[in-house]
Order: C-alpha cells, then structure tokens, then sequence
C-alpha cells in the first residue's frame, strides 16, 4: 500500500526535476536509514547533512529548532583571557553583597529583588571583566559600549560599584531611600543617579525595543559622518519572562534586516517569571529560539554546564536528547527541588536506553547536573558566547543562557515561585551562602542578626584585578558621561522671523508651517546636519515629501532599485547617508529613534536634534510609556503631535480625533507642552527650545526636557505677528493677548460689556469669529488672547503658590498677564475642557471654559464642531451666558442668541 504521506503535494511539485532517479535514490536511502536505525537516526543523520550544505554555501532554509543542547560544545570553547580564579572570588563578593543590600533594606519595607541578579551574575561579570568596553576605550572613544542592564539585576550591579569603589556602605544602606539625597534609585534611573546609569529598562520590553534602536542609531551616526562609532557594541540584559512583552520582539526583524551585527541579546533563560514558570508546560528556549531564527538571528544556546559533558558522551542513542526537549520547563525546575531518587524515576525512568544509563551515574552526578550545573552559571560558556557573538559578523545575535532563579541562595529561593516576592534570608541561610561561596566573614560579624557587607579591601587582588581589567576595557561600566559640549550656535533670526509677516491670503497650517522652519533649519551650514527627522509612514501626510531627495531617507543599503517616482522633483530617495529616519507604521519604533538620537549628547557625545512628527492621537496614548523612558533618560528634542485635536481631521472620526494628548503630556515633569495656534508662534517655540535645550540655558533652567507642540492640518490663513512688547516671552510662558476688540477694528461703545476670550491651538480662530459676532451682534467687547500652553501656566502658577508657602512673595504669570483685564473670561480648545481648566484657579476673573469632551466621531469640521459646542456661535452663546449671569446683558439674549444660531 502506498504511503499517504508520499503522496501528498508539495511546493517542490511545481518546480521541474531534471534527475527524477536521482531523487528517488536519495528518498530510498533515507527511508532504508529510518526503518534500520530508527527516526531518530535519520533525524542526526539529516541535521548532519543540512550542516554540511550550510558549511558550503548552498543555499537552504534553516530549521527554526535545535537540539536540547548548547550551541558551542565544550571542546570548541576558547580559553578565557583572564584569572578564573579571582573572577570567581570577585563574583562571589558581588553576589554576597548584593543579596546583603536587599535584606539589610527589608527591615525598612523598601523591598528588592534578589534572585534576578543570583541567577545572572555570570553574565554580567563575564561581560564587565572581558567584553564591556567603557567610555574611555581606545575603539570608542567617549561612547563604549552600550549596556542594557535588566531592571531586578541592579543591586547586583550596584554590589559591583562598591566593591570598585564607586559606591560605598552608606549608598548601598540607602538602596530604594533617594529623598535624603544619597540613596540608590530602585532600578536603572538616569535622572535619579546620572553618573551611572544610561538606560532605564525596568519598563519591561523598552529595553530590548531601545537597545535594537540605540544599535541602529549608532549606525545611522557612522553612516552620516557624524561619529564613528562603529566599534560601539550594545548589549541588552532581558529576563525570558520579559520576552512576553509584544515590544520585546517588535523589532527583530529590523535588526536582521539591517545587519546589526554590533548588537547582543543576552536572555536569562531561569524558567521563572514573577509568579511561576514562563512556559509551565512548555519550552521557552525552544520557543525563542524558533523566534529569533526565524527573524534572521543568529542563536547561541548556552544551556549546561559541563557537568552534562559525561551525560551526553553516555548517549550513544539520542535518548537523553530527546528526554530533554520534552520534559517542560516546569518540571525542570521541580528537578531542582528534587533528591536524586526522584531525577531517577521521573527523569531516566521514562525511557528504558535512559534507565540503563542512570545506572552508570552515581546521586551526586545527578544531583550535581540537575542542582548546579547550568551554562549561565559557568564564566567558560558565558565566555565563549560572548566572544562568538562578538565575532559574529552579518546580524545580531542573541544568546539564550539557562540559569536557576535564586541560585547559591539556598534551597529556599533556588528554583522557588515566590523568590521574586522574597526580599531577605534569614541569618542563618547568609551562613549557608557565606560557606557556599568560601567567603571569609566570621559568625561574629553579624551583630545583632545584620548581615555584615563584605569587602576583601582596597588593595585586594580582588579589587585589583577588577580595576585593571575595566581600566583595559576603557574605564568603569556601566557609566554614563555629561561631556562638557559648547553649546550649538544659534541658526539665524530671519529663519525665525520669515513668518512675522503672516501668509496674507495663503492658507497654511500649522503643520505645514513647521516643516517649512524645519526645511530651512537643516539647511543651516552649523546646525542643519545634526537634525533627526522621524516619522512613522505618515511624511507626505504631514507635506514632508519636499525633504525626500534633499535629505534622503537613510537606509544602511542606500538605494539598490530605481524609484518608481525617479521622474518627479520629489521623488523617494533612500540613500546610506540619509537624514530622515523614516520608520514604517511603528510609532514605538520611531519612539524608540527618537530616544537614541535625543540622549546622543551623553552617550555619545554628540549633540542632535531630533523631531518626531505623528498623528497626535497616536503619540501619548500609544507610546507614553516611551515619554517616560525619555525624560528619565534626559533626552532632548521636539515631539510634534501633528493632526491635532479633536475636530480638525474631517472624516477620520473616533480613533483618530485626539481630545486628550495635552492631558497626558500634562503629567510628565520633562515634557513642556505647548498648543500653538499660528506659525510665528511655531517659530518662537522652536527657537526658544533650541535655546533651552542646546545653547545657552538660563539659570535655573534645566536642560533635559524636551518639548510637545501640537499642530494642526487645518489651512488657514496666517496672521502677521502683532508688534508688542514682550510677546516673544508670553509665547513661551503661555499667553498673551493677540488682539483687543478695539485693535481688531470693531469699535465697541463705551459702556460695553466686554469679555475676555483664552484660546489655543485652532480653537482660537473660532475665538476671533465669535469676537466678531459678539461685536456686531450684540454689543459686546471681547479680547482675544493666545495660550499657547496650559500646562506651563499651570506649572508656573504651581511654582508661585511653593514659593508663597516658603515665604516668598510671588505672582503666577497667568494672574500678571490678566490683571485689569475688564469682565470674565472663557477659555476653549480643541481639547477637553479639562486642559483649559489647568489654569482655573488662579485666575482671578470669573472662569469658564469649553472643549471636546467625549469621543470623537466622523463628519465635518464644522459640524463637528457644532456637536461640542465649541463652534464660533457657541461661543456666543456661553459668553453671553457668563455676561448674563453678572447682569451685565439682558438675560433673554441667551435664549435669543441659542435660536439664531440653531443651538
């Protein structure tokens, strides 16, 4: 009978076959080897095979699964460069530490996390003491190496820093205590301790996401002739549990992609999440392995330690490989709690070939390869993938280490759910730990059930050994640098000024009249190559497509094909030097160059100016978690939230129709948020931000923001810049008076109600309608004001009401800026009212204000509008309704002015 399988289509079908008999042959001989030695047998025999293809060049699909087993085999590891011996008793100080840090901290309730760092130390001290070139190294001046240290890792890495010398007993005795001033921020924080850390990466799944940027970046900066960096390495620390995180592979096809070759994943395969098991019932190495391969990844396994050597050279039948990849990761961890008796019945037990070999092993063996002998916790397998990575030329790697959760802590961590929750051992589990890791500290030492720091001493071969190995990598690591860079000149005023005049009858928006600054800032001969232009998809929506064949698109391939527009003034241009970083649909990719490019001025040493330009409804509520990466970073730069607000994108409705990102913006300390309503107002902002951020700060300003202007597609006709004294500065605080009804030309009677009107953004334009109609339709004088920012009024104000309670007298800005202004005041965005009412209660007229609250939906802008109710005649309506309250109009004129308008 014929083997259904055999017959069963394939793709090769359609492809012609010149030796028919040939194939045959080859079929035969396998089905001879399958049914003489068994499947297993012609799986090795197979896999052999695709080896030797690979060896040769020939051109096959790649299997997206390996064995069970390490991808470098014991007898291919070099030898490591270095003093095994003193590594050992360096690491063994740094995991003491550490777990004494976390304890001694508990008693506090501060927590941390201990058995993160137990499990990883190998892989971080094998990088620091052999492969992590700092920012002094001779390959990369002032930039180094990149590290992305995992966030529960850091009082490990902390340990490090004091046994260097860097750190001392008292910081470390302030671990999670920072509001005295000298205490240890919890995770990776630049802002909280600057001096060390480069990268937070608690967020989990920023890191991985941020590093395959950063090692992008360092691309893009060498490409460009900026710097080169190209002997820069990022290496990024991940826990396997993090990897569920969908921004924790959302690029990996990117880095293969683009060769990215200068760039490590290093996974800390312990099995465990924060609850229990990654893949309870699954393999989580065999999964990301897959995943990675498939992305185009170069895979190592570092999976057993050598203890396992004996174990496979026993397998002469594939039984214990084959044991090992279907037992699941949770029974791997219960082998670890387990005695020998059980490893016997439920491991070997399974398997008759494996039942015979168990009889060769003795319970320590077993006990010695189950309990201990994992390739993350032996410096020779980490060793020699790290220097496989290093030398792997092409595309990124990952390496894959298991590890115990917990490991050397005792059995009460080791392997154990809660271990992420425990946050101490007892006295006598340190005693345990101490004699596990041959520490001399003497039972006398703990005092008063304290676990005592530990440290060999200043001059310790330890310590030593561990500054002449970082001084030969290029200084202390992880490291972050403030270089002392002379400020960017400033570009020329007429690029500012060349909207002062206004577009007379042209209409413009906002949008447009940003990338119109932009295009003449990069031009600047000084600052123009230094600028970052970022977008997700979206630059002929936002008219950028001008910039296409001037700047150039930047691709590491430059352009291998003739664009299909090759015949048009502004046609696709790609090129290895290009500017614009033009990211495909991924706003948190573009975050993601956005951060790398802001923070360049410290990890590189270089300044650059980087703009952001999305949709504003997909920037702070898709990727607010990379605002705060960003100001926690200190990056600089200009995010622009372009087709904002909730009425001016005709026809996209709900999703699209952004009511809210200035409420979000809000409440982050580094984001100054500005909502400018014309172009000159665009050019203070932008002027004044490269000021603050990249030239002369003034005191008391701190120069690591970064700043968010929403601009709109709605064209409009742009109004010269009025000629007002200290206008420039109520821009940038916030507000000023555009107009008053008598500048405006409407000649109010003498005794006229008069109100004023507080716009930002587009709705200002609405603002100035309804000053027009409140003139001529019903007796009332209305000034119009600008705000440009909310949230700097607010913060202002916030400052002045701190200031008062210390005993210093201090106006807000808002209140100076409204003194004496006649009537009440109303306040309306684009925005829900709740953005205008930041500034509410230090205002001291009567205060109210309208906005687009709710969802959002599709029509016009008009109508739109009109469904708010923040439309020029509602306005009106709610003006008259506050005029009407103070008695100051008739109260009829309400009802009156609702049924003119058909409100």
């Amino acid at each position: 009978m014929t083997d259904p399988k055999a017959i069963q289509p394939s793709e090769l079908d359609q492809l012609p076959d010149r030796d028919p008999e040939e194939t045959a042959e080859w079929q035969a001989s396998l089905d001879a080897v399958t049914k003489a030695a068994g499947p297993h047998r012609a799986a090795y025999l197979m896999r052999r095979t695709l080896e030797r293809a690979e060896g040769n060049g020939i051109a096959l699909p790649k299997l997206l699964e390996t064995d069970y087993v390490n991808t470098i085999p014991t007898a291919a590891q070099p030898a490591v460069d270095g003093d095994e011996v003193l590594e050992h008793r360096i690491t063994a100080w740094n995991r003491w530490n550490a777990a004494a840090m976390v304890s001694r901290g508990s008693k506090h309730g501060v927590g941390g996390h201990i058995a993160t760092f137990a499990s990883a130390a190998w892989l971080y001290e094998t990088g620091f003491n052999h492969f992590f070139k700092g920012k002094e190294s001779q390959e990369s001046p002032g930039s180094g190496d990149q590290l992305y240290i995992q966030g529960h890792a850091s009082p490990g890495i902390y340990a490090r820093a004091f046994l260097d010398g860097r750190l001392t007993e008292d910081h470390l005795d302030h671990f999670r205590q920072e509001s005295g001033g000298k205490g240890l921020p919890s995770y990776p924080h630049p802002r909280r301790l600057p001096w060390l850390w480069e990268f937070p990466t608690v967020s989990m799944g920023l890191g991985p996401l941020s590093a395959i940027y950063q090692a992008r970046f360092n691309r893009y900066l060498t490409n460009r002739n900026i710097k080169d960096v190209s002997a820069s390495h990022v290496w990024a620390f991940l826990g396997d549990g993090e990897m569920d995180e969908p921004e924790s592979t959302a690029a990996l096809a990117l880095a293969a992609r683009e060769g990215l070759d200068n760039l490590t994943f290093v996974i800390n395969c312990n099995l465990q999440r924060l609850d229990g098991p990654v893949r309870a019932n699954f393999k989580i190495v065999q999964e990301l392995e897959a995943q990675f391969r498939g992305a185009g990844w170069n895979v190592i396994k570092t999976l057993w330690g050598t203890a396992w050597d004996e174990l496979f050279q026993l397998d002469t039948t594939g039984a214990l490989v084959r044991r090992l990849r279907e037992v699941p990761d949770a029974q791997v961890q219960t082998y670890q709690t387990r005695d020998a008796a059980y490893i016997r019945a439920d491991f070997f037990g399974k398997d008759p070939a494996l039942a015979e070999m168990a009889k060769l092993l003795s319970d320590d063996k077993i006990l010695e390869c189950f309990h201990l002998s994992r390739g993350g916790h032996e410096s020779r397998k980490v060793y020699a993938a790290y220097k496989a990575a290093v030398e792997h030329e092409g595309g990124p790697t990952v390496i894959l280490a298991q590890t115990v959760k917990g490991f050397t802590l005792g059995e009460g961590f080791a392997s154990k759910n809660a271990n992420h929750q425990m946050k101490k051992l007892s006295v006598d589990e340190f005693k345990q730990m101490r004699d596990l890791l041959e520490l001399p500290i003497s039972d006398a030492q703990f005092v008063d059930g304290v676990v005592p720091y530990g440290h060999p001493g200043t001059d310790s071969p330890e310590v030593r050994y561990l500054q002449e190995r970082r001084a030969a990598l290029g200084g202390p690591a992880p490291a972050r640098r403030t270089h002392a860079l002379a400020p960017l000149p400033a570009p020329a005023d007429k690029t500012f000024t060349s909207f002062d005049k206004g577009s007379g009858s042209q209409n413009i928006a906002t949008t447009m009249a940003f990338v119109r600054l932009v295009k003449d800032l990069v031009r600047d001969k000084e600052t123009g190559k230094r600028w970052v232009p970022i977008v997700p998809d979206e630059a002929r929506t936002f008219g950028m497509e001008s910039l296409f064949p001037s700047l150039g698109i930047y691709s590491p391939k430059g352009q291998t094909y003739e664009p299909v527009d090759r015949d048009q003034l502004m046609y696709y241009k790609e090129a290895k030097d290009g500017q614009i970083l033009n990211e495909g649909i991924t706003e948190a990719g573009s975050m993601a160059d956005f951060i790398a490019a802001s923070t360049s001025y410290s990890t590189h040493g270089e300044q650059m100016i980087p703009f952001y330009i999305f949709y504003s409804m997909f920037g702070w509520q898709r990727t607010a978690d990379q605002m705060w990466q960003l100001g926690d970073q200190l990056g600089r730069g200009f995010l622009i939230g372009a087709t904002a607000g909730r009425t001016t994108l005709t026809g996209e409705g709900l999703q699209h129709a952004d009511g809210h990102s200035p409420v979000i913006a809000a409440t982050n300390p580094a984001a100054l948020s500005y909502d400018p309503a014309f172009a000159y107002e665009v050019a203070v902002i932008v002027k004044d931000g490269l000021r603050r951020m990249y030239g002369e700060a003034a005191p008391g300003e701190d120069q690591n923001v970064f700043y968010y202007l929403t601009v709109y597609n709605e064209p409009i006709p742009q109004p010269a810049k009025p000629a007002a004294p200290g206008l420039d500065d109520g821009i940038v605080k916030g507000l000023y008076r555009f107009n008053t009804a008598e500048s405006a030309g409407l000649s109010p009677a003498a005794n006229a109600p008069r109100i004023q009107l507080l716009g930002s953004g587009t709705a200002i334009h609405w603002a100035l309608e309804a000053q027009q109609l409140l003139a001529e339709e019903w007796g009332v004088a209305a000034d119009v004001w600008s705000a440009t920012s909310w949230t700097e009024l607010r913060r202002d104000a916030l400052e002045a009401d701190a200031a008062l309670l210390r005993g210093e007298e201090r106006v807000p800005y808002v209140r100076q800026a409204l003194q004496g202004a006649e009537g009440p005041v109303l306040a309306v965005s684009d925005y829900m009212r709740q953005v205008p009412d930041q500034i509410a209660q230090w205002v001291e007229q009567d205060y109210s204000s309208l906005g687009a609250d709710g969802f959002g939906l599709s029509d016009t802008r008009a109508a739109a509008r009109r469904h708010f109710g923040v439309d020029a005649q509602s306005i009106v309506v709610a003006a008259l309704a506050q005029l009407a309250r103070r008695g100051e109009v008739k109260a009829t004129a309400v009802k009156e002015a609702r049924e003119r308008y058909g409100l």
